[in-house]
């Protein structure tokens, strides 16, 4: 199932980044276009970073990635979420979850280092 989501990401995050590519550039502000192009710059390093996961769940079924997995993926949604929507032209105020997505990106790779280290004991 991690494998899955995360291909599902990395799939999403491709056609996303083709439409800034494409699809944005004939009607975005060149402000919109950079907030376009670091949502799937972070979209893909996540991705990316879930899919290692899911491998390595794959690998050591033992080693526990459901918490940082979830809140990574949470991260994903609001911090790059919330970039896509403002360069779309919607209200800026939804600016103000980009740091919350931001927030529980690096809860969910340091609770990923806890798990590491707790479970190298």
């Amino acid at each position: 199932m991690w494998i899955a989501i995360s291909a599902l990401n990395l799939a999403l995050a491709v056609m996303l980044g083709a439409f800034g590519a494409h699809g944005l550039k004939s009607f975005a502000t060149p402000e919109q276009l950079a907030w376009w192009n670091t949502a799937t710059q972070y979209f893909f390093y996540h991705a990316i970073g879930l899919l290692i996961l899911g491998v390595l769940h794959k690998t050591t079924a033992t080693f526990p990635i459901k918490i940082p997995y979830i809140l990574i993926q949470i991260g994903i949604i609001f911090f790059c979420g919330s970039l896509y929507i403002m360069a779309l032209g919607l209200p800026r105020i939804l600016g103000a979850i980009t740091p919350i997505g931001g927030a529980f990106m690096i809860v969910g790779w340091v609770m990923l280092a806890w798990q590491a280290i707790k479970h190298a004991k």
